[in-house]
């Protein structure tokens, strides 16, 4: 099992990058992916480089390459998870050996200088642990690249119970009058997983899909007004319990956006929530140096030194941190998948029902919110921000 505190700061790291990245586009990102990278170069980074690592990781540098390597165990034990860790380096390159010996790789490949080769060989690596849903690694090797450390993350759940898919013509709000396929089901979702969470930003509403594999996503919508990054921002901090909700019977109607309440005639009395969401397939491709500050890389990213001694005597820096991610919310269920590198290179009925019942409608049809989390431990595996939902033509073969 992965430590709280390790769960709270990859969380605190996905709220962050969120709120900084999240705008008009949709996107998706996986902080899982990235922060076990930080966390195995932190340990063997020294001066500057390795405390702002430490800083943007929310541990000591000196637990960090512990911290990352459990991560990364916990996360490819987990049902419905995959997860592996990749090294190449440069022959000419004398590492220290108790590094990669701390190191859980599923691979340790050797950059030939053969720049093509090399990127093929990548490619293939990242294709192989991604289900082939990511086919290129995200950083490009050139004749300076000496060490590649990336990692690969795929996550997928099936429904505990899946959607009906329908085209649908959306009424108003900013996809009015856009064909869509609309994923529906009436039950399977109980009233205590639909939740209102009062955020200084205003009422967030938030179902959470209930996967059958201890991974559930947890859909999120706000206020009109209320931008994506501060929409996916505070959905992370409501799931860890940081603002007020209620649910279930407490529920009123307009009690949060996207929310129907009444009370309808029923057989059994059993309360109903009807769900409907756009499908959706969103993709990104990350530059982590662009924000480097969030993620700790400023100083070890400076070419003008080396950061890394516990890496090699030689002097080294990150020249490239990138990540390739992409999510799928289908009527059958959820998948995802991120390769997250860095390079380094030198530095330098007719009757009447006889009861009541409560019924709950949500709706998520025009840009929201996501987030694919661990049911266990409460870590968010996959963020992301819906905002060009997939057209109603109906997908052949459609898995997911």
């Amino acid at each position: 099992m992965v430590a709280a505190t390790t769960v709270g700061a990859v969380n605190d790291m996905t709220a962050r990058w969120a709120r900084d990245a999240v705008g008009e586009r949709g996107t998706v990102l996986t902080a899982v992916g990235v922060w076990p990278l930080l966390a195995l170069l932190a340990g063997p980074a020294g001066g500057p480089a390795r405390a702002e690592l430490a800083g943007a990781l929310g541990i000591d540098a000196a637990d960090a390459v512990r911290a990352g390597r459990d991560l990364l165990g916990a996360l490819d034990s987990a049902d419905g998870v995959d997860a592996a860790l990749g090294l190449w380096t440069r022959r000419a390159l004398s590492l220290r050996p108790e590094w990669p010996a701390s190191l859980p790789l599923d691979a340790h490949g050797e950059l030939t200088g053969d720049t093509t080769a090399d990127q093929e060989a990548l490619n293939a690596w990242a294709k192989r642990h991604t289900d082939g849903l990511i086919d290129r690694m995200p950083v490009e090797v050139d004749a300076d690249t000496l060490l590649v450390l990336a990692s690969a993350l795929l996550v997928r759940t099936t429904w505990v119970r899946p959607f009906d898919e329908h085209p649908h013509e959306v009424p108003e709000g900013p996809w009015a009058g856009r064909e869509l396929t609309l994923l529906r089901r009436y039950g399977g979702t109980a009233p205590e997983q639909v939740r209102v969470h009062r955020t200084p930003a205003g009422p967030l509403t938030s179902v959470e899909v209930e996967g059958d594999n201890g991974l559930d996503v947890h859909l999120l919508l706000g206020p009109p007004e209320m931008p994506g990054g501060e929409v996916v921002g505070h959905g992370v901090a409501a799931l860890c319990g940081g603002y007020p909700t209620v649910c279930g019977a407490a529920l009123t109607d307009g009690a949060g956006p996207g929310l129907q309440v009444a009370t309808v005639p029923s057989w059994d009395g059993v309360p109903v929530v009807s769900l409907s969401c756009a499908r959706f397939t969103v993709e990104a491709d990350h530059d982590l140096l662009r924000r480097a500050g969030l993620f700790g890389l400023g100083a070890a990213s400076d070419t003008s030194r080396g950061h890394f001694p516990g890496i090699s005597q030689v002097p080294l820096a990150v020249t490239s941190a990138r990540q390739k991610a992409t999510a799928t919310f289908g009527p059958k269920g959820f998948r995802a998948a991120a390769v997250t590198a860095v390079a380094v290179g030198m530095g330098s009925a007719p009757s009447t029902p006889p009861h009541t019942a409560q019924w709950v409608s949500a709706r998520f049809d025009r840009p929201f919110g996501f987030l694919a989390v661990h049911r266990a431990t409460g870590m968010v595996l996959v963020a992301g921000w819906v905002t060009e939902p997939d057209a109603a033509e109906p997908r052949t073969g459609y898995p997911w």
